[in-house]
C-alpha cells in the first residue's frame, strides 16, 4: 500500500515537472499512468478507504485529469482535452482550474457561448482571486467574439490605418444568412435567403491550415517552384494533422468535392459547419490519402488570387489554405462577392446587391479581360464556365472583331479609337444592360487607359460614353474591383473636386464598401478611397 502511494506521488510530481517544462507529450504519458492508478484504487473495493482518503483520492484524480487535459490544449488535442475535462467535471463540477482550462478549449474551437459559461462560471469561486485578471481577460474576449459570432459587426478600422502593423485582429466564426443547397454552376454551392446589400459580410471562416513562405518575385523561375513545391508538401501535412485531431474536421474535409461526380454528392446541412455543431453528428474515419489530395487540390485556394484584399502582408509572403465552407463557393466571371484575408481568417463580402435566393460566386481568376483569355483561364482549373456573361460573349460580334480588339490592348494604339469601335460593335450588336457591362469589363484595360488621359478625353470625350456611366455598367455587372475604384477616384481629383462631392463621394463609398466590405469605418474608408486616387 505504501509502495503503491509512493510510486503515485511520484508519477503526479513527474508529470506535473514536465508540464510546467512544456513537455507536453511526456506529461500525457504520465498523467495517464497516474490516472489509470487513481482508477484502479477507486474501483478496487477491498482496500476499503474510507471516505476521507476516497475524497481526496478523487480530487487529486480531477487534478489531474484536468491537468492532462492543460496538455492536450496545449497540442492543439482538442477533442481528447475537452474530454478530460468532462471527466474532471463529474468528480467536481465547480472545479476553478477545470472550469478554465475547459473555456479554453471551447474557445479554441470558436464555441464561444458555451466557453462563456464556463468562464462565468469559474468567476463564481470566492477562493480564486488571484486568478481573477487572468480570468476577467478571457471573459471580455469571450464576450467580444460571441457579439462578433452573433452579429457580424466586425471593424478592422485601426489595424488597417496603422498600415497593417502588429498583430492582426482578433475575429469571430461568422455565418449570415446563407443555405447550402444543388447548384447550376457545379455540384453545390451557397445561397443567400435574403437580400444582401453591397458590402454586407456574409461569412467569416478560419483555415483549417495555412502554410506561408517568402517567395521573391526576384528568384529563378525553378527556385520559385521549388519553394512552392516545398509550401504545398508542408500544407499537406498540417491538413493531415489536424484531420487526424479532430474528428469533425476530418468529416467535413471529406464532405468537399474531389472533382468528380459532382451531381453525387449529399448537401449537407450547413448547420454542421457551425463550430457549435454536435460531435456525436461526426464520425471516426481512415483517411483516404489519395481522396484527400484529390480535395485539396480542387478546394485550396492561394492569398493572392486577384479576388482577395485586406491581408496585410508582405508581397513577398505567399499562402495557400483550406477554408471549409467558403470551398463550396463556385466561380462566374461575373462574381457578387470578394474576399479579403486578416489573419487566418477568410472574410466574403458582397461585392454588389445579392437578390434572395442568388447563389454566391466568386472570381477564381482575373474577369477583368477578355472571353478568349478567361475560357483559357477556366480550361487551367478544370471546368468551363457557363455564366451568363460567358455565353453573351461568346456569342457577341465576330471571332474575327473580338480578336482584333483583344489584339489592340497594349499595342500602343489609339485607345481612344479602340473605345469608340467597341462601342459602335454593341450599338450594332445591340447589346444592351448588363451585357455592356461584361464586353467593358472584358476591356477595362483599355477604357482605363482612356479616361486617365487628359489628351485622350479631349479627344474622344464627345464620342464614348462619360467615366462615371462606364463605371456604373461594370460595376452593376461584374461588381466593385480596385481598379475601378482607382480609375473613378482619379477622375473625380483631376476635376477638382477631389471626390468631395456628395453624390461622387457617395459613389465612391459604395465602390469602396464593394471592394473592402463593411468591416471599416467610414473615415477609414475615405481615407483608403483618397489613397488610391493618388
Amino acid at each position: 500500500m505504501e509502495e503503491e502511494e509512493e510510486r503515485m506521488q511520484n508519477l503526479r510530481s513527474k508529470a506535473t515537472e514536465l508540464l510546467l517544462r512544456k513537455e507536453f507529450k511526456d506529461s500525457i504519458k504520465t498523467y495517464t499512468e497516474y490516472i489509470s492508478l487513481c482508477h484502479n484504487q477507486i474501483s478496487n473495493t477491498h482496500k476499503n478507504l474510507d471516505s476521507n482518503n476516497l475524497s481526496k483520492l478523487k480530487k487529486s484524480l480531477c487534478l489531474a485529469l484536468c491537468n492532462r487535459a492543460e496538455a492536450h490544449l496545449n497540442l492543439q488535442e482538442f477533442p481528447q482535452a475537452l474530454k478530460d475535462c468532462n471527466e474532471a467535471s463529474e468528480i467536481e463540477n465547480t472545479h476553478f482550474k477545470t472550469l478554465l482550462c475547459k473555456g479554453k478549449i471551447l474557445l479554441s474551437l470558436n464555441q464561444y457561448g458555451l466557453a462563456l459559461d464556463c468562464f462565468k462560471q469559474a468567476s463564481l469561486d470566492p477562493n480564486e482571486f488571484e486568478n481573477s485578471e487572468t480570468l476577467n481577460g478571457y471573459l471580455e474576449k469571450c464576450k467580444k467574439l460571441e457579439f462578433l459570432s452573433r452579429t457580424g459587426a466586425f471593424d478592422i478600422s485601426d489595424w488597417v490605418l496603422n498600415k497593417f502593423q502588429g498583430k492582426s485582429p482578433e475575429l469571430a466564426e461568422y455565418i449570415g444568412p446563407i443555405e447550402i443547397k444543388k447548384s447550376e454552376i457545379s455540384g453545390r454551392g451557397l445561397f443567400v435567403t435574403k437580400n444582401v446589400d453591397c458590402g454586407s459580410l456574409i461569412l467569416v471562416t478560419k483555415a483549417v491550415a495555412i502554410e506561408r513562405a517568402i517567395v521573391p518575385e526576384s528568384i529563378f523561375q525553378d527556385s520559385k517552384e521549388q519553394a512552392q513545391l516545398d509550401m504545398w508538401k508542408s500544407f499537406i501535412e498540417k491538413i493531415v494533422k489536424s484531420a487526424k485531431k479532430c474528428n469533425r474536421t476530418r468529416d467535413l474535409i471529406f464532405k468537399l468535392s474531389a472533382g468528380e461526380n459532382e451531381d453525387d454528392f449529399e448537401v449537407p446541412d450547413i448547420d454542421l459547419f457551425r463550430p457549435e455543431a454536435e460531435d456525436c453528428k461526426f464520425y471516426d474515419k481512415n483517411i483516404d490519402m489519395k481522396k484527400l489530395l484529390n480535395i485539396l487540390d480542387v478546394n485550396s485556394l492561394v492569398e493572392e488570387l486577384v479576388s482577395s484584399k485586406v491581408d496585410g502582408k508582405n508581397s513577398d509572403v505567399h499562402g495557400i489554405g483550406l477554408w471549409l465552407l467558403a470551398s463550396l463557393i463556385n466561380h462566374s466571371c461575373d462574381p457578387n462577392v470578394r474576399r479579403s484575408h486578416v489573419g487566418d481568417h477568410m472574410l466574403i463580402h458582397a461585392s454588389r446587391d445579392i437578390k434572395a435566393g442568388e447563389e454566391l460566386t466568386l472570381a477564381y481568376f482575373d474577369v477583368f479581360s477578355p472571353y478568349r483569355s478567361r475560357e483559357e483561364k477556366a480550361k487551367n482549373w478544370g471546368f468551363i464556365c457557363k455564366c451568363k456573361r460567358c455565353k453573351l460573349e461568346n456569342g457577341v460580334g465576330s471571332k474575327q472583331e473580338m480578336m482584333e480588339f483583344e489584339m489592340f490592348v497594349g499595342k500602343g494604339v489609339d485607345m481612344g479609337g479602340v473605345v469608340y469601335r467597341l462601342e459602335e460593335g454593341m450599338r450594332r450588336w445591340m447589346v444592351r444592360g448588363k451585357g455592356k457591362g461584361y464586353l467593358r469589363a472584358s476591356f477595362w484595360k483599355v477604357y482605363s487607359e482612356v479616361y486617365e488621359s487628359e489628351r485622350l478625353i479631349r479627344k474622344w470625350g464627345s464620342k464614348i460614353p462619360i467615366m462615371e456611366s462606364v463605371v456604373d455598367s461594370v460595376v452593376d455587372a461584374v461588381g466593385s474591383d480596385e481598379r475601378i475604384v482607382k480609375v473613378l477616384m482619379r477622375g473625380l481629383k483631376r476635376k477638382g473636386n477631389g471626390g468631395n462631392g456628395i453624390l461622387e463621394m457617395e459613389k465612391a463609398m459604395k465602390l469602396g464598401r464593394g471592394l473592402y466590405g463593411k468591416v471599416m469605418k467610414k473615415q477609414t474608408l475615405r481615407t483608403i478611397l483618397f489613397q488610391l486616387g493618388n
